[in-house]
């Protein structure tokens, strides 16, 4: 039988930390957040923002807790930064992730059948790869002991300002002269060609053979970071390559729009949850 999920339902949440992958630098966690009841419960895994460079599982707190409480089962990861290691570090660590997400969820009451990513920012761009690549050998390069067999696709992939083509946001940022955002791409993408290698934008351009698993972008209208016509590009191309992908530009919202309290927050949070309701009911 299917694990029914209710995005209207509400939950008590126990939320705990434990180990996730120890890196050659440092010991990476995860946050385990866990609705109070029988279960099972879908399961989420987050994957936070920073321009590759900087924060850490607590990046999205309010919307892991409101998915919590809904009845989900969510994990965030902390991810290796680019200072600690160039692409594709940290999307070798989020395919570990699902997969040992996958391999470990039922302990915490989840259903592993169910799994699909939350990707915020340069989040959302790692989310884009593995669910596009989910067999690619470069990002599966992180064994997991005891469970060869265990893949790392995904129901689905839901987003907040991903960036769906990190060329062209390098481009926007030279442009601005904002040489911090510049430098820590350079600093991700390093030597400079992977940028095209790993770009969602470009892999479907290019006409690569991918997975399209269903797709959310929510975009803010108002973003110099990410700009909105990013976003439309790119799902028009996933949808012209056969994908499902529905983009929703929130006017007057900048780049982290959901980090402030109000009525656009809110209605992130339902668009995820009536997403990801509208996904598991399809079977």
């Amino acid at each position: 039988m299917a694990t029914r999920y209710d995005p209207d339902a509400t939950f008590e949440v126990r939320t705990w930390d434990v180990e996730f992958r120890r890196t050659p630098t440092r010991q990476l966690m995860a946050r385990i957040y866990q609705p109070q009841g029988i279960g099972p419960f879908p399961v989420v895994l987050d994957l936070h923002g920073g321009a590759w460079n900087n924060k850490d599982r607590f990046a999205n707190v309010p919307m892991d807790e409101a998915l919590a409480a809904s009845g989900l089962l969510v994990v965030a990861i902390d991810m290796t930064l680019a200072g600690e290691a160039p692409y594709p570090a940290s999307v070798q660590d989020a395919h570990y992730g699902i997969r040992w997400l996958k391999a470990n969820c039922e302990q915490w009451k989840g259903d592993p059948s169910t799994v699909g990513v939350l990707g915020s920012s340069s989040g959302g761009h790692l989310a884009q790869l593995i669910a596009m690549r989910p067999d690619d050998p470069r990002y599966r390069a992180l064994p997991l002991e005891g469970h060869p067999g265990i893949d790392a696709s995904l129901r689905y992939v839901a987003t907040r300002s991903p960036i769906s083509d990190p060329y062209a946001r390098h481009l926007n940022a030279e442009r601005r002269g904002v040489a911090d955002m510049v430098r820590r791409s350079s600093t991700y993408w390093n030597p400079p060609a992977t940028i095209h290698e790993g770009n969602p934008q470009e892999i479907l351009d290019r006409g690569e053979k991918v997975n399209l698993i269903p797709m959310l972008v929510m975009q803010g209208g108002d973003d110099d970071n990410v700009l909105p016509e990013i976003q439309v590009k790119f799902a028009e191309s996933y949808r012209k390559a056969g994908g499902d992908c529905t983009c929703e530009v929130f006017e007057g919202c900048g780049h982290i729009w959901i980090e402030n309290p109000g009525p656009q927050t809110d209605r992130a949070h339902a668009m995820v949850k009536a997403f990801i309701a509208r996904v598991l009911a399809s079977g």
